[in-house]
């Protein structure tokens, strides 16, 4: 049906007018507007049905839709996203089909539009990333294969109390297995959580930390005294690049999570904001679906470690072949009738020599080479640190 000279309704209530008229017949006045006569009867009955509103062009759309989320589904989604507001419609889905496996839920893209239509997502701008980087770490495929440990920036409490969040997480299977707020990011603090969770979930192979202390130094081997610790304990301390915490990718990932659901705004106590972060670490492991381990949560990954946590901390031992220094007090090892500095980090501990060739000679400690001694300058020179064969890694 035309009516092109100006709008569908505008020429179909010129039609109705000239029909109520009666000035000319039927016949010729659906000849003048270009319609049949079965349009022109049809527009006729519209009009005595519902009046001037019934003209014009009614959409061809169905009015039910077969596939439309059901209301109640939507609701449920909009809850569990009000409940969880840090989750995607990737893991609120998978969530919900966990709880009720029965249910008519919506695929994560439909999820995503009802969210968005209810003003509770915010569509991000993809930024531009690096290229990853191809680091010789432990490979993370079993749980324990790595742990990463870090500092997220301290905040103030809001009766102003400083808070230092130190967690420590599963490389493989994500388990978050330490979430703590500690007073200041020293040494013997983090030492001391540390023994606890080796003594609940066991010993990794690697630990994988920045360069930053209590976890590296400046020092020959960048080995602080936590670092020879785990060592000692035949874990291999594993440092990112400066400058490169996408490295340790996995729980910087984490930290935004973590600040997001339990620090904006901080907690307004110290106890408060301990279990803010306790209640985190629960649902994180055993609620919160991961996408890397197809949309289950991590404890359904975890195991412990078959090495655990021992009564007496034992100094590394070495072949027959090494040639073994103790290290002084004041860092310094004795060697052919000189004293050579080596490492404050190491003093008390033994140390092992092997020829390289004339004159020098790889200083190690443990499973580590952590640098070479010059026979002719009497010397330390740095090195960069590797893992000998002989590391369970």
């Amino acid at each position: 049906m035309p009516w092109k000279e100006t709008s569908p309704e505008t020429e179909q209530m010129r039609f109705i007018e000239r029909w109520q008229g009666g000035e000319v017949t039927f016949v010729e006045l659906c000849r003048r507007f270009g319609v049949s006569r079965k349009t022109g009867y049809k527009r006729v009955e519209r009009f005595q049905s519902y009046g001037w509103e019934g003209l014009g062009d009614r959409s061809r759309a169905p009015r039910r839709h077969p596939n439309t989320t059901p209301r109640a589904v939507a609701e449920r989604l909009i809850k569990a996203r009000q409940d969880h507001p840090t989750w995607g419609p990737k893991k609120l889905v998978a969530w919900l089909q966990a709880l009720e496996p029965e249910g008519p839920w919506p695929a994560p893209s439909t999820a995503g539009d009802i969210l968005g239509r209810a003003g509770l997502v915010r569509r991000r701008k993809r930024g531009r990333s690096a290229s990853p980087w191809s680091e010789p770490f432990a490979a993370a495929e079993q749980p324990n294969d790595v742990w990463s440990i870090d500092f997220k920036g301290w905040f103030l409490t809001g009766d102003g109390n400083r808070i230092d969040p130190l967690t420590v997480q599963d490389a493989a299977s994500r388990y978050l297995l330490v979430c703590n707020g500690l007073r200041q990011p020293k040494g013997p603090q983090v030492r001391r959580v540390l023994e606890r969770a080796f003594r609940e979930y066991g010993l990794p192979w690697a630990i994988r930390t920045d360069n930053g202390p209590p976890f590296a130094s400046v020092g020959l081997g960048s080995l602080s005294s936590m670092a020879v610790w785990w060592v000692k304990l035949g874990i291999v301390p594993e440092r990112i690049e400066p400058g490169h915490p996408e490295q340790n990718g996995r729980l910087e990932r984490l930290h935004r999570t973590l600040k997001a659901e339990t620090a904006s705004p901080p907690q307004a106590t110290r106890l408060k904001q301990q279990r803010a972060f306790d209640t985190f670490r629960q649902t994180y492991n055993t609620v919160r679906p991961h996408e890397a381990l197809g949309q289950t949560p991590p404890d359904r990954q975890y195991r412990q470690s078959f090495r655990s946590y021992p009564n007496r901390v034992s100094a590394p031992e070495y072949d027959l072949d090494v040639t073994v220094r103790k290290v002084r007090t004041n860092g310094h090892i004795k060697w052919k009738g000189n004293t050579i500095y080596v490492s404050w980090a190491l003093r008390g501990e033994p140390v092992g020599l092997v020829p390289q060739d004339d004159r020098f000679w790889i200083l190690q400690f443990g499973s580590l080479a952590i640098g070479l001694l010059d026979d002719r300058t009497r010397s330390v020179v740095h090195m960069p640190t590797k893992v000998l064969p002989m590391s369970p890694v």
